[in-house]
């Protein structure tokens, strides 16, 4: 006999199959063995048939394709014997699913079965449609199975309400039927019939709420009878586990309970006490006990519950949380964070419980028990459980840090009740794990202080001894050295002592050294060091005596790689060295940060600000960060510096509060329009230009008169050949001064519409003789050009001169739109 016809037996095939070495022998085997299959199904083969289908279901549950034995399942289900109706039901499950249009030809086929006199035929025939029921297949059949629920036989009927239950999911509508065969089976003995019914109960009331209410008159009482019996009930093998009888059964009334009780008062009253009898019966040694003790608490938070209750199943939760098993505790952590808004004040009494959690070695069950901590705090217990939490932050791993503060933190500024204790905590979390902390909570922090006048010679000493022992943690030296550069003479003089406070020796020298240290650190970042460099330039004010040793500090990073400190280093050298008349009231004390505008600046912060605007705005409404001189504002404030729609003459403004705010938030001066440039104004040009004094020159008041002057600073542009020192003119529509020359060879001239060129061609071949001149005018470049801009570069060289170029800028507005915040930016890289 060929090994591969037809009549081949199953455990034949498995076996050639398990003994395929390669997965290309075992395709070989199964192709050999689906055309067998295919000839019988042609030649009609009604002697094997039953066994060719039990090899393609095998077939099929190795992953190959067995559509072409689908027909053979319908044939086998139509034969009048119960094997070939079993293997044709099982393949029909295995084959099919409820998206087969093939399955319309089985719904006659299963009417009638369902009507067959045989138990066993009717039980194949409900398995199977409880297993691949459609929607039209339920509207069809349903009739048949709300029958079967009455039948006397118990087997017939748990299988009835396993295919009703999925009736009902399919067609929801089809509800109403089955409430009270559904209802009728609460009295049944058996407890395959009861667990089926009790199921069947439940689906109702999720799908229908007229079932819900139907059920919640008619077996809220059943219910309580299941519970109570097998509560009650004796060893009983057949259903026992670890001592506890049928705990499926309990957990499934259990959930019943919990939808009749949910809402209504009257049934929760009939439930409560068989809640409390299980609730203090059930063993909690046995996991299947820990099952139904979990059902029962989450059953007695779902419904409308007694105090009394409600305490016992907190309890009990608590009861858990002492567990060694990590799945009962993670459990019970979720289960009390769902029932904090329902008795926050039983929970308190587990408090200490829970803070052992968080010091749990098991990662989920730390952060769960963190965020339960959380919900816990109150006006009462914030001080004990942030004291706890931040002694527990000292010994913490490092990767539960980041959580562990970003809680603390809530917590401090949420349920802070006085200034004092929040600076102390604040300071205590800065210096365990101030890397972690993020930039609006010291924001924050230095927001508070600045609004705590009496606080703030505390503060800085704190902050001081604290630096001394952590300056590795980058959000304590920040603060520290924001409030060292605003109070450095309280530091050193010992003001605003507080009764308990200990008294700390600090020299002008010492309060240098701190920063110092701060600018210098190997783990300081671009941020920090920028803030060193403010708090050094506050303190050259502050402690004169001092002011030559700060400056070789400050000059240290002249030379910086950072453009960022390299630029400050230069600017802030300059103000001490050659500008002493204004950098007291550059440097001056900060004014007091309002605590709700800050808020409202880190709001607009955290959204992209575009470099140029169609609407004007304020330059104090342009700093959004805190004003200590560390992040550069967004590029806002030049619409009072270049106007391009106004002819207006710009000046400074006088106030002294703009130059600090300007200084501060990134060295920008708001120029407001509307009156003469004054000679006041022509210094703090100069200072902001990292450069020598402005000289006067008859070409200024000719060039400035149609535009306003820009102090950002100036590329160098290199890569052009023979520019070593740059010198920008004025144009009509914009000046640009020089950050290392004078304005004394400012000129005019009108935009060129010259083609690009490439800025690294050189300007050999682009020289222009002038008649008459000593000057060598090259062809201007468009540097930049858009719909909506052109910037053109235009460059003259001096003979005897070779260092010197002068370069004007022109902006080009070619929209019909107003532009204002103007502003126009280039990096100037160290030439040599």
């Amino acid at each position: 006999m060929n090994p591969f016809s037809s009549g081949t037996r199953l455990r034949d095939m498995i076996r050639a199959i398990r003994t395929c070495k390669t997965a290309a022998e075992e395709r070989a085997v199964v192709r050999k063995e689906c055309a067998a299959i295919r000839a019988a199904v042609s030649d009609n083969d009604q002697e094997y048939r039953h066994r060719n289908l039990a090899k393609l279901m095998f077939i099929h549950m190795l992953g190959y394709p067995t559509h072409f034995g689908q027909m053979e399942c319908l044939k086998l289900i139509a034969s009048s014997g119960f094997p070939e109706k079993r293997i044709g039901y099982l393949g029909l499950m295995l084959l099919l699913d409820e998206r087969q249009e093939v399955l319309m030809l089985v719904t006659n086929s299963l009417k009638q079965d369902l009507n067959h006199s045989n138990q066993y035929i009717v039980g194949l025939a409900l398995c199977a449609l409880g297993n691949i029921c459609s929607a039209e297949m339920a509207r069809d059949l349903a009739p048949e199975v709300e029958r079967l629920l009455q039948s006397r036989d118990p087997n017939i009927k748990k299988k009835a309400a396993l295919c009703s239950i999925r009736i009902i999911r399919k067609v929801p509508d089809l509800s109403e039927n089955f409430m009270s065969p559904a209802a009728a089976l609460l009295k049944e003995k058996h407890h395959g019939v009861l667990i089926t019914g009790v199921q069947l109960c439940t689906d109702l009331c999720k799908a229908s709420p007229e079932a819900l209410e139907y059920l919640r008159k008619n077996c809220t009482e059943g219910s309580v009878r299941i519970l109570k019996d097998i509560s009650n009930s004796s060893y009983a093998p057949e259903y026992d586990i670890s001592g506890i009888a049928d705990p499926f059964l309990h957990i499934r009334v259990l959930k019943l309970m919990r939808m009749l009780g949910q809402g209504d008062a009257d049934a929760s009253d009939s439930i409560n006490d068989i809640l409390a009898q299980v609730a203090t019966k059930i063993e909690s040694n046995k996991n299947a006990g820990n099952a139904i003790l979990y059902e029962c608490v989450e059953t007695i938070m779902g419904i409308e519950a007694t105090s009394g209750l409600r305490i016992l199943a907190i309890n009990i939760l608590g009861r858990f949380l002492s567990n060694r098993d990590n799945n009962i505790r993670y459990v019970a952590l979720n289960m009390l964070m769902r029932s904090v808004v329902v008795d926050s004040q039983a929970m308190q009494r587990h408090r200490a419980t829970i803070l052992e959690c968080v010091k749990d070695s098991d990662a989920s069950i730390r952060k769960r028990a963190l965020e339960l901590v959380c919900l816990l705090v109150n006006d009462t217990n914030v001080k004990p459980l942030t004291k706890e939490l931040i002694d527990y932050l000292e010994v913490s791993e490092e990767e539960f840090k980041g959580d562990l503060t970003e809680k603390i933190c809530s917590i401090v500024e949420r349920f802070s009740t006085e200034k004092l204790w929040y600076i102390d905590q604040m300071l205590k979390i800065l210096s365990e794990a101030g890397s972690h902390v993020k930039d609006e909570v010291w924001h924050s922090l230095i927001v508070v202080i600045s609004n705590a006048a009496d606080l703030q010679g505390y503060t800085v000493r704190s902050l001081y001894k604290a630096l001394q022992t952590s300056s590795s943690q980058i959000g304590l030296a920040r603060v520290a050295l924001w409030c060292i550069g605003e109070y450095g003479e309280m530091l050193v003089n010992g003001a605003c002592m507080l009764a308990a406070e200990e008294p700390v020796t600090v020299t002008e020298s010492d309060a240098v050294d701190i920063v110092e240290v701060a600018l210098k650190c190997h783990s300081s970042d671009i941020t920090t060091r920028a803030m060193s460099l403010i708090a050094l330039l506050k303190l050259s004010s502050r402690f004169p005596p001092t002011s030559e040793r700060i400056t070789e500090l400050i000059m240290q990073n002249k030379g910086n790689l950072e453009l960022e400190l390299q630029q400050r280093s230069i600017e802030f050298s300059n103000i001490i060295l050659k500008h002493k008349n204004i950098k007291t009231s550059l440097v001056e004390r900060m004014p007091v940060l309002d605590e709700s505008t800050y808020m409202g600046r880190k709001e607009v912060s955290s959204q992209d600000v575009p470099a140029v605007k169609t609407s004007k705005t304020a330059p104090s409404e342009a700093l959004l960060n805190l004003p200590n001189g560390v992040k550069k504002p967004p590029a806002v404030y030049m619409g009072d510096l270049l106007d391009l729609s106004s002819d207006d003459v710009p000046a400074t403004k006088p106030s002294t509060n703009d130059f600090l705010q300007d200084l501060l938030g990134d060295l920008a001066v708001p120029v407001s329009s509307g009156a003469p440039l004054s000679g006041g104004s022509d210094i703090l040009m100069d200072l902001l230009s990292i450069g020598s004094p402005i000289q006067n020159d008859s070409s200024l008041s000719n060039s400035v008169s149609t535009g306003a002057v820009n102090s950002s600073a100036v590329s160098s542009l290199a890569s052009l050949s023979s520019l070593t020192s740059p010198s920008i003119s004025v144009s009509p529509e914009a000046s640009i001064v020089d950050p290392l020359r004078g304005m004394d060879q400012i000129k005019r001239q009108p935009p060129s519409t010259a083609p690009i060129v490439d800025l690294m061609d050189g300007l050999s071949n682009h020289v222009v003789s002038v008649a008459g001149s000593e000057k060598l005018d090259f062809l201007p470049i468009t540097a930049f050009e858009n719909n909506s801009l052109k910037t053109v570069f235009s460059f003259t060289k001096f003979p005897g001169r070779p260092q010197v170029t002068q370069i004007k800028a022109t902006f080009t507005n070619k929209s019909l739109n107003s532009y204002t915040d103007f502003i126009f930016q280039a990096a100037v890289p160290k030439v040599h």
